[in-house]
């Protein structure tokens, strides 16, 4: 009887198809996986301000790590090191937005005159053009434009407050990044190896150990040649926009330099910016030699440049840049975009080192890690 059973059970076991077995073995791990991503994305929504400051914390650490090794070989204590380039950085960015400031203040009043008599240039070219366009037409469309500017009185106070509620997260973010960022700095190389000695089983730990540290090499490879080409871009297009006489030079640089922190698409949007700035207050033929200075700028970037100075830093596609910044854009807006091919990069280094062949080798103590 014992034996008809097991035979029954067996019997009813083939008598399912293999391709249909297979496929359902595949299918409730693919559930699995799928609700391991859910709980992954929900905690990431939650945690959203806080994993993009720690992001944001470890790129700058890729910047100023560089900073920080040199001060220390110099005899400084590395606490103190790291006070002194994070100082300093605060400082330097503190002077920039200075400048920046000051100079929107004083050229306000006179871009405001410029963008009246070119709106009204705009105007009479859209009515005496090939457009066409009546009075009648126009005020509809001005009318509409108001009514979208318009401001809801009676939604204030829970604008206000929507805005007290993102002023108060955005600046306990930057506190928060501003601590990660010197943590970082000062105990970055121990935080890793801790990490790695209490989640990875001995026999590999000094594999993802060195998978880290390549990494984290891409990193500042790549942050260092990314501020080297958007400095290049900033120049360029400051000095185009200085020698044609559009307004805010100096702005429209430091905007191109922030841009280029996003491969391909910020720079041909700050770009985008300086010839609309050109357009508006100096009209369309120097509008069209400044977008003619900022394809320049985009034609070297991409044919010398990049290639030049991040050619080694990242090794990926194209292709695989554009996906990334377009996925991190969708997934986490801007700062998305700005993190997303760094860390396709890094995962990158970090993932071919793990799939390397090569054994673990002592350290120069002799001994591998434990």
């Amino acid at each position: 009887m014992g034996g008809s059973g097991a035979h029954g059970r067996g019997g009813a076991a083939g008598s399912v198809p293999r391709g249909l077995r297979v496929a359902a073995a595949v299918g409730w791990r693919l559930l699995v996986l799928a609700a391991v991503l859910w709980v992954c994305w929900q905690l990431f929504e939650m945690l959203y301000g806080e994993i993009v400051s720690v992001a944001v914390a470890a790129l700058l650490a890729a910047l100023m790590s560089p900073a920080v090794n040199w001060v220390v070989r110099r005899g400084v204590h590395r606490t103190l090191a790291t006070v002194l380039v994070l100082v300093g950085g605060l400082g330097a960015l503190a002077a920039v937005l200075a400048v920046v400031i000051n100079t929107l203040v004083a050229g306000l009043a006179g871009l405001a005159e410029q963008l009246a008599a070119s709106v009204e240039q705009i105007r009479t070219w859209l009515i005496r053009g090939p457009l066409s366009l009546s009075q009648q037409q126009l005020n509809q469309v001005f009318q509409q434009l108001t009514e979208g500017l318009r401001i809801d009185r009676g939604a204030l106070p829970t604008t206000a407050l929507a805005t007290t509620g993102t002023v108060l997260r955005f600046l306990g973010g930057m506190l928060l990044g501003l601590f990660t960022l010197f943590f970082f700095l000062r105990d970055g190389a121990r935080i890793w190896s801790f990490l790695v000695r209490i989640t990875v089983p001995q026999p590999l730990r000094y594999r993802v150990r060195e998978a880290g540290h390549a990494g984290f090499r891409t990193l500042v490879a790549y942050v260092r040649a990314t501020a080297a080409v958007a400095f290049m871009d900033a120049t360029a297009i400051g000095i185009g926009a200085a020698v044609l006489g559009v307004p805010l030079p100096f702005v429209l640089g430091v905007l191109v330099f922030l841009g280029a922190f996003v491969p391909y698409i910020g720079a041909v949007v700050t770009g985008g910016l300086a010839v609309l700035a050109a357009l508006a207050a100096n009209g369309l033929f120097t509008a069209l030699i400044m977008l003619a200075v900022v394809v320049g700028v985009m034609q070297l970037e991409g044919h010398v440049l990049q290639p030049l100075l991040l050619g080694h830093a990242v090794r990926l596609h194209p292709l695989a840049v554009v996906l990334s910044v377009t996925s991190g854009f969708t997934l986490a807006g801007v700062g998305g975009a700005v993190l997303a091919v760094p860390l396709v990069a890094s995962a990158n280094t970090i993932i071919r080192a793990l799939l390397d062949d090569v054994r673990p080798q002592p350290g120069p103590t002799g001994h591998t890690d434990r």
